[in-house]
């Protein structure tokens, strides 16, 4: 009988389907089946040596929960196929299905996150301090009541350039770390210890099973600065190892994360998906398309809609979808500016809340906003040879890459923004739901002369989930939001001929430090956000209340 090296993950959830994804440890028939009689199943497909399946599920209910169990087989007039979830002996409650009953009075509880280190084995020290998804675990498990409805997982799922000790330990036995690219991934096989490390977490593991996800990559998830600029990828691709490193992570991401994000009508007429699944190893023509992808960024796209109810939520790829030459450097390529205005009009009055989950924040501390207008005017060289050469070093070294690094589209997110959230059957929130910056806050932004939207836009920041930051930097980010670091930050925008931003903007949260978790939670038009921090108490950890309020 085939076993289970990988999962489950419940990803997609309607009204009456969902998809659960599983990796077993040979090709098998992988089935679902559901306590209410609801089941699906699937063949495996295999990349390179791994064999995966993506579940789909139908005969649900809306408006209820129901208990599941995940088979494998060997194939059609074999035995039964064996139960590999739930695991023997597990502490957790049993994983379930629960379905939106679709009436338009469903309450949504949306958490979001991101940057997790993989949590250490048991017995070693965890520097970092406890990890909230462990946490959140424990609390769905001794508390049912306090699941969210759905897990964003905003970038930096894994860290493919800041590998653990025992994952160091294993590149060793593997290979000579002395060779580029050292302790660093290097193919999709050492990719894929990344995941088992992160997802089979025990805690993790059954949270993962139990709650639906939905997740986007930044840049560890291939390598830090991943596409800052024209010239660090010229450097990367001078290199002898890069190529494979940027294929296996683009095909690792589209199997453990990006094909889950997919709901079933998509993945019917999915063309990578049919390919793979066409032949008895799919490994050359998912390889084929990472090539693509590489090379050609508006050949293929990331981003995707879910839409929950009257809640549309837009993940939007700032990593893989940038134009990088300096005189029309933009976070997204044309095709994928399009895209999202499409998404953003279609059915206009037709939601509540608009959430659109992008790693990197749009509305950043001052100060660092307009060092990174500064920065990128001094990098088109608005300053000289001299100064581009300049700006370019500290572009790399202090990570100057968000929505404000690129201007124009900084300029063109803030007008969509506008947009959607002006005139008749306007959402009542517009919410930017971002990570990277290992600290949490609260933005609102204003336009001037009363001119902006009727919906509350907020920026929300949370990460990191299990990472940290010096203490030096949250100092940093602190003099960001001060009347000093603005008025500093001033000075670098007129040093770089940087006119202001078309909006202003103002902390109203935060900064939060610590491993933390948002959650949102919509009824209706209201909107309700709270902050959760993972803690170390007597006799173990837990989330701890860190900021509650309402915010429509």
């Amino acid at each position: 009988m085939a076993r289970l090296r990988l999962g489950p993950l419940l990803r997609y959830v309607d009204g009456c389907t969902a998809t659960v994804w599983v990796e077993a440890d040979r090709p098998c028939t992988a089935e679902v089946r559901c306590a209410d009689g609801a089941h699906g199943s699937a063949r495996t497909f295999q990349i390179a040596g791994h064999h995966y399946a993506l579940i789909p599920v139908t005969g649900l209910t809306p408006g209820t929960e129901t208990a599941y169990e995940v088979r494998l087989g060997t194939g059609a007039g074999e035995r039964e196929p064996g139960t590999v979830w739930p695991l023997p002996g597990s502490r957790f409650p049993a994983s379930t299905i629960r379905t939106p009953a679709g009436d338009g009075a469903d309450e949504l509880r949306v958490t979001f996150g991101s940057c997790r280190w993989a949590a250490p084995p048991p017995g070693e020290d965890d520097p970092v301090g406890p990890d909230a998804l462990d946490t959140l675990a424990a609390r769905i498990a001794a508390d049912p009541a306090a699941r969210p409805d759905v897990l964003l997982l905003l970038g930096d799922q894994v860290y493919a350039d800041q590998t653990s000790k025992a994952t160091r330990r294993w590149l060793a036995a593997r290979r000579d770390l002395s060779e580029p690219p050292g302790a660093q991934v290097a193919d999709y096989e050492e990719y894929t210890h990344l995941y088992d490390e992160s997802w089979l977490d025990p805690e993790v593991r059954w949270l993962l099973s139990t709650v639906p996800s939905c997740m986007i990559f930044d840049d560890h998830d291939v390598i830090d600065d991943w596409n800052t600029s024209a010239a660090w990828l010229a450097e990367m691709r001078a290199t002898p190892w890069w190529r494979e490193r940027v294929l296996s992570g683009l095909m690792s991401y589209w199997v453990h994360q990006h094909l889950g994000n997919l709901p079933p009508g998509e993945l019917a007429t999915d063309a990578v998906y049919a390919a793979v699944r066409a032949t008895p190893d799919g490994t050359d023509a998912l390889r084929a398309f990472a090539a693509t992808a590489d090379a050609d960024p508006g050949s293929s796209r990331w981003s995707y809609r879910r839409d929950f109810g009257r809640v549309r939520l837009l993940m939007v790829d700032t990593r893989a979808a940038r134009v990088l030459a300096e005189a029309e450097r933009a976070m997204l390529d044309p095709a994928e500016a399009r895209w999202l205005r499409e998404q953003m009009a279609d059915g206009a009055g037709g939601f509540d809340h608009l959430l659109i989950g992008t790693s990197l924040p749009w509305l950043l501390p001052h100060l660092i906003h307009d060092a990174e207008g500064w920065n990128a005017a001094l990098c088109r060289g608005e300053r000289g040879a001299r100064w581009a050469r300049f700006g370019e070093n500290l572009r790399r070294r202090s990570d100057l890459e968000h929505w404000s690094a690129f201007p124009t589209s900084f300029e063109a997110l803030t007008e969509l923004i506008a947009e959607v959230g002006s005139g008749d059957g306007a959402p009542a929130t517009v919410c930017v739901l971002s990570g990277d910056v290992h600290h949490a806050y609260v933005a609102e932004p204003s336009w001037p002369d009363g001119t902006g939207p009727a919906a509350r836009v907020l920026q929300l920041t949370c990460s990191p989930v299990h990472n940290s930051i010096p203490r030096s930097i949250q100092l940093g980010f602190r003099f960001g939001w001060s009347r000093a670091g603005r008025a500093l930050g001033r000075r670098f925008a007129r040093h770089g001929g940087v006119s202001q931003a078309g909006i202003d903007w103002r902390r109203t949260g935060g900064p939060w430090f610590g491993n933390q978790l948002m959650t949102l939670t919509l009824r209706g038009r209201s909107a309700r956000l709270r902050l959760d921090q993972a803690r170390a108490v007597r006799g173990g950890v837990r989330l701890e209340t860190a900021e509650e309020r309402s915010l429509s």
